[in-house]
């Protein structure tokens, strides 16, 4: 079973400080609000309003500059990376990818997949599970999830390759925009099923990316659950030291 932790306070004013940002609030060049100000408006101690804008500043959202405060940088290149990866999954052309589709069936909700769905813990949803190669040698397994309000007058359900992305053929079919994804990476060990399709051991580990897109309200869209065997995979990040 896995646990939640809820984060550090300064954690969750950070991540408030960049959503402002990354929603036009704080734009780029501008100055944002005093440690004071920012104390009073949180209700949070100086040491962690002090914590959340050093973490935005080492991440590349903010810099200091004598005489003036705290400036907004904007978005950093590493989060822009991030987001191309986001995008690259939900606009996936199946046709046209390295592998194959190896399952499209409606499967009872994952439980974290029902709360980002937003759709009850018993419901049914779409898979549809592609498996990415290189050369031949198996190194993504990529399962999408859909809510049954989506796949209706659509062939999601069917199990020819989408062609054109699956955004593209949702966009086209129902009244729907995707605007935004989000990360989520963690680490797990492989079940006997996953660890077949990949060409690994049932026990090894693998790393998790579920990316999650969304409509402009908030509104999750599609989920998925991107699997990459941890031993085959090179992360890299690069962040200001000054």
């Amino acid at each position: 079973m896995a646990y939640e932790v809820a984060a550090p306070k300064y954690v969750r004013l950070a991540q408030t400080l960049q959503g402002r940002i990354e929603d036009g609030t704080y734009p780029p060049g501008t100055v944002i609000p005093s440690e004071n100000q920012l104390v009073q408006a949180f209700g949070m101690s100086r040491p962690t309003v002090v914590r959340a804008l050093e973490l935005l500043k080492r991440d590349g959202w903010l810099e200091s500059r004598q005489g003036y405060g705290t400036i907004v940088r904007g978005q950093p290149e590493a989060v822009e990376q991030k987001i191309r990866r986001g995008r690259e999954v939900v606009e996936r052309d199946e046709s046209q990818a390295a592998g194959r589709l190896v399952e499209v069936r409606e499967v009872p909700v994952p439980p974290r997949v029902a709360s980002l769905l937003g759709v009850p813990k018993r419901a049914k949803v779409l898979v549809r599970r592609l498996l990415i190669e290189d050369e031949g040698e198996p190194f993504e397994l990529a399962s999408s999830y859909f809510p049954a309000s989506l796949v209706d007058g659509t062939d999601l359900a069917g199990p020819a390759p989408i062609q054109g992305g699956l955004r593209e053929h949702l966009e086209s079919r129902k009244r729907v925009r995707f605007d935004h994804v989000t990360e989520r990476v963690s680490a797990r060990l492989a079940t006997k099923e996953e660890g077949d399709l990949l060409g690994m051991a049932a026990g090894d580990p693998l790393l998790s990316v579920l990316v999650v897109a969304f409509d402009a309200s908030g509104q999750a869209l599609q989920v998925t659950d991107v699997l990459l065997p941890a031993d085959r995979q090179e992360l890299e990040d690069t962040y200001r030291l000054a």
